[in-house]
């Protein structure tokens, strides 16, 4: 076993709001668990209640030419994908009271988790935090006409002192801030889905076909399903003896349903922005273009928070997966020392981010679902093949290697991007040839990594 300990003191956190969460990536003691699984609807709701959300849709008609009607059947196929995938893995929470990437060392080993640990700590620590800054920052400054930098720098200061307190001051600010942006956000939509056309084809659009539909099934599923490795994480406090149906149901379905509906308003707002006459190069400027003053200058308000919803969850989550790389961290606040870090490296990223939104968002989208879905199937294979048998021992036994999991994950990724991966940084073979069949990388790397999981894997686990 590891030389620390692996649970943590008993009663010294419990359910305080205003507390800093004490040590780092230990077993939640039976003495400290609470809350109900409803909590995680709006856990899983009000991150998601951003422009960010909203912009894939956006992404869908613009960028990858479908119509209104082709871009809901690919946002509603991908998002009840990752929706399912996230509530099984939610579901796992309570019972084991740890962060998920702990969860992951059955799956990879203690040491070879450190390669899907590292890579959360990028794309989330790092990557989401700066997307979802400058997102908040760009509706402040459309708001007030200052400096997006200005703002910038105001929302990471916000979102640090909210991550660095831990995991209760964030459910609390999920809980509170989820009736402000659910009100806000469906007076939009209806404004929005008003005043579009459905048959609106915007100009050289309309030709994505099956190539465009599976890009944005893909964008879809890696935006929805890019919350998936943070799901125990929000469900570890539960007590053991709730319901894991109920767990999972309530975080898949919050997770799924807001991105659902605002990816949707999304793809319905380039109709409407255009019939309403609205052009503008800031992307929440063109949104909120078509919508009256007074719930203009709201959803720009909502946007911020949705924003600062999701980046708590990013730095909380984000400091854990760093954790779990096995970084000898002997603090008694590690975790928040470690969220404290990631958000000063998060706004230097998010500072360069600032010149091309748009763009940066867009390969960003693509290429973190390339590592997610290969990862996600050997995670949902090794749950399948364990069943309901969590050997909390192994979790923190450094002696534990479970090579299966790393060989299956790489070559996951390795073979789907070579062959598969279709976005301006790298086109893969398969496209090359075949241009019109879009990006399929996610579906052939998640399928593959879980199914050589399995083949690797089921002796040893089974025994």
């Amino acid at each position: 076993m590891a030389g620390v300990s692996t649970e943590t003191d008993a009663g010294l956190y419990g359910d305080k709001i205003v507390a800093v969460e004490p040590g780092g990536n230990e077993r939640v003691a039976d003495a400290d668990r609470h809350g109900r699984p409803r909590q995680l609807f709006w856990t899983w709701t009000s991150p998601n209640m951003e422009f960010a959300t909203i912009f894939v849709g956006v992404l869908a008609v613009e960028v990858f030419g479908l119509t209104f009607g082709q871009a809901v059947a690919a946002i509603v196929l991908g998002n009840v994908l990752a929706a399912v995938a996230h509530g099984l893995l939610s579901a796992r929470g309570p019972s084991a009271g740890v962060p998920q990437m702990v969860l992951g060392r059955l799956a990879f080993g203690y040491r070879g988790n450190a390669l899907p640990s590292a890579l959360m700590t990028i794309t989330s620590g790092f990557g989401w935090f700066a997307v979802n800054s400058v997102s908040a920052s760009f509706a402040l400054a459309s708001l007030t006409g200052a400096s997006p930098v200005l703002w910038l720098v105001i929302v990471v200061l916000v979102q640090i002192a909210v991550a660095y307190l831990g995991h209760n001051l964030v459910q609390a600010f999920e809980r509170w801030a989820f009736p402000v942006l659910a009100v806000v956000f469906l007076v939009g939509a209806v404004v929005v889905l008003g005043h579009s056309d459905a048959s609106f084809v915007p100009e050289g659009g309309g030709t994505g076909g099956l190539g465009g539909f599976l890009l944005t099934v893909g964008a879809v599923f890696g935006y929805t399903a890019g919350w998936t490795p943070y799901a125990a994480d929000y469900s570890r406090y539960l007590p053991e003896t709730v319901s894991r149906w109920a767990t999972g149901l309530a975080a898949g379905i919050g997770n799924g349903l807001a991105c659902t509906v605002l990816m949707i308003v999304g793809a319905a707002s380039v109709s409407a922005a255009a019939l309403a006459g609205v052009t503008s190069d800031n992307p929440t400027t063109a949104y909120v273009g078509v919508l009256p003053g007074w719930l203009a200058a709201l959803t720009l308000i909502a946007i911020a928070i949705g924003a600062v919803a999701a980046n708590v969850l990013n730095i909380y989550s984000g400091a854990m997966a760093f954790l779990t790389m096995g970084f000898p961290v002997h603090l008694k606040r590690a975790r928040a020392y470690v969220a404290l870090g990631f958000g000063v490296v998060g706004f230097l990223i998010a500072l360069v981010a600032l010149g091309d939104a748009a763009a940066s968002y867009e390969n960003f989208l693509l290429v973190i679902v390339y590592w997610i879905g290969p990862w996600l199937g050997v995670m949902l294979a090794d749950q399948w093949l364990r069943r309901d048998r969590i050997p909390l021992d192994l979790l923190y036994d450094r002696s534990y290697s479970n090579p299966a999991g790393v060989i299956a994950m790489v070559v996951g990724v390795v073979v789907s991007v070579v062959l598969f991966s279709n976005q301006t940084m790298f086109t893969g073979l398969v496209p090359r040839v075949v241009p019109e069949i879009g990006d399929i990388t996610f579906f052939v790397g998640t399928l593959l990594a879980a199914g050589l999981y399995v083949v690797l894997a089921r002796r040893r686990i089974q025994a």
